[in-house]
Formats: C-alpha cells, sequence, structure tokens
C-alpha cells in the first residue's frame, strides 16, 4: 500500500504511534500537532488522507475539517477521537469525513480504518465499477428499493441490506447513488458500510471469514492468525480466493471478546483460536462444500439411470 497521509494530534505518543504503524504498511506520513499548523501543511503539501483528532487546544478538529473542506472538498479525511459521541461524530460526518477511529486504538484497527478509507477514495476519484457494469435491471430494482424507504425514519440500513442482495456487494459508486437516492452524504453512507460488518464493499466467496481486531483479540495474538489465514488462502484481507470458495474480511469487534481471538465462518463463531484451528476451522467448509457437491453428482447419475 502506497500514499500520503498526515496525522493531526496535540499527543505525542499518538502522532509517534500513527507514524509507527501507517509506514510499517507502507504509508508516507507527516504530522502536525495541531489544527494551525496542519491547516499550514495542507495549504503547501497534498496529502491523500488527513487523521485529525477532534479535542485540541487552539483550532479544535472540527474547525480543521471545516476549513479543509472549504479549500480541498475532495480531501479524505478520517477522524481520531477518544470522545466519540453521536453529536460530534454526526457533525464530522456532515462535512464529509470517510470514518473515525476510537481512541484507545489497536495497530490493526488503524491499519484496517486507513486501508478503508484509500479503498473509498480510489473509488471516488475513478477506481469504481463504470455504471454499464451493473445491468439496468439490477440498477433499476436498486432505484425502486430507494424510492420505497426514501422517506422512512432509519431508512440508511434496510436501503444498504436490500442493495447488498441485489448487487452482492456495495462498492463506492452504489453507496453514491444511494446517499443521492437518500439525500444523505456519501460519508455517512461510507461510515455506516465501514462500521458494520455484514456489510462489504468487494465481492465475496461462497464463504466469508470475519477475523476480530478488537482489543482483547489483538492482546492474545489475532495478528499471527490472520497472518496465517492469508498465507492459507493466498489472498489478502479483502481478497477472494480463486475458487472464489473464501473471502477474507477484519471488523473492529465480533462483541464476543471472552472466546478471544475469535473468528466468524458465515454464521459460526470460533473462539479461543491458535492458527491450526483457524486453518482447520476452513477444511470443515471446504469439506462440507466437496460433500454437497458430490452427493448433487450422485443424485443426477441416479436419475439418468
Amino acid at each position: 500500500m502506497s500514499g500520503s497521509v498526515l496525522v493531526v494530534d496535540d499527543e505525542l505518543v499518538v502522532i509517534k504511534s500513527c507514524e509507527r504503524i501507517l509506514t510499517a504498511e507502507g504509508y508516507n506520513v507527516d504530522s502536525a500537532s495541531g489544527g494551525a499548523e496542519a491547516l499550514r501543511k495542507t495549504e503547501k503539501t497534498s496529502y491523500d488522507l488527513v487523521l485529525t483528532d477532534l479535542k485540541m487546544p487552539g483550532m479544535d478538529g472540527l474547525t480543521l475539517i471545516k476549513l479543509i473542506k472549504r479549500a480541498n472538498p475532495a480531501q479524505g479525511i478520517v477522524v481520531i477521537t477518544g470522545y466519540p459521541t453521536q453529536e460530534t461524530i454526526k457533525e464530522a460526518l456532515e462535512m464529509g469525513i470517510i470514518d473515525y477511529v476510537p481512541k484507545p486504538f489497536t495497530p490493526a484497527v488503524l491499519t484496517d480504518v486507513t486501508r478503508r478509507a484509500f479503498q473509498w477514495i480510489k473509488g471516488t476519484v475513478g477506481g469504481e465499477k463504470p455504471k454499464d457494469e451493473f445491468p439496468p435491471a439490477m440498477i433499476a430494482e436498486l432505484d425502486r428499493v430507494i424510492r420505497e424507504y426514501k422517506n422512512k425514519p432509519g431508512c440508511a440500513i434496510p436501503v444498504l441490506q436490500r442493495a447488498q442482495e441485489i448487487v452482492g456487494y456495495l462498492p463506492p459508486l452504489i453507496q453514491k447513488r444511494i446517499a443521492k437516492g437518500l439525500n444523505i452524504s456519501p460519508a455517512e453512507i461510507h461510515s455506516i458500510v465501514s462500521f458494520y460488518s455484514f456489510f462489504t464493499m468487494k465481492p465475496r466467496g461462497d464463504h466469508t471469514v470475519r477475523v476480530c481486531l478488537g482489543t482483547a483479540c489483538y492482546v492474545k495474538g489475532i495478528e499471527t492468525i490472520i497472518a496465517k489465514l492469508k498465507d492459507t488462502l493466498m489472498i489478502d484481507v479483502g481478497g477472494i480466493t480463486a475458487d472464489k470458495k473464501f473471502s477474507l474480511e477484519t471488523v473492529r469487534c465480533l462483541g464476543a471478546c471472552g472466546l478471544a481471538p475469535v473468528m466468524v465462518i458465515d454464521h459460526d463463531t470460533y473462539g479461543s483460536l491458535t492458527q491450526k484451528k483457524a486453518v482447520d476451522a476452513l477444511g470443515n467448509y471446504a469439506s462440507l462444500q466437496t460433500a454437497e457437491m458430490s452427493e448433487g453428482d450422485e443424485s443426477a447419475a441416479g436419475k439418468g439411470d
């Protein structure tokens, strides 16, 4: 992964943590200790992504976001905050941030949110699928769903659920169409998609492997398990195996901290994982799929006799 990131925070330990984590992932990282310094830097240098705290002395994060967006509406911004209140996050989303990271964060969570933000930025500037790659009937059904839910309270999540059923996943193009149809900012729609683990911005395999990045799982070595899964499946996080059987995803929390480290395959939860247990779990689904195919072949053969 490559790209330029500006980290804005009045806590040196946060800046150093972000620099260490993101530099190791291949990003070019710059930093600013406050809003005024960050604003000067963004005026002189073009960054792909800005990570900013909200509560800082002098110019706060919301003011900084507003000024950056005024100068460059397309600037990608992610909020880092220890105080993610509903009001402040809603205000930041309305200004057009992509996502937010609550403090304290693990390296895995920061890496995951940054990766998702870059995927969004790439899609927004032209990396998404052209419109003609989605069949007209599919788009027509999506628009029908949007019209059906448009004036209902809390319509975003049910529309996204139906959209994922129709399209199979939620790429930036589809998210922006939903946002426009519901009169909601694209950033708010993206925040919902990135927060809930059952949404995906990429096509999925027959079986979806979701690995928890929560603090409890991180402390108990989930990163080594993710590395083993990547090696075994021969894909990166967000990828699909060549045979389309498995897709590998990470989520911020699966709500099963007592079972840490934990992952979910489809609807089945696997806790107290080791590398061997994780790989064995994959084998269960490969065997199941093979058995189902064999039964189908035998049934077909029987009908032919």
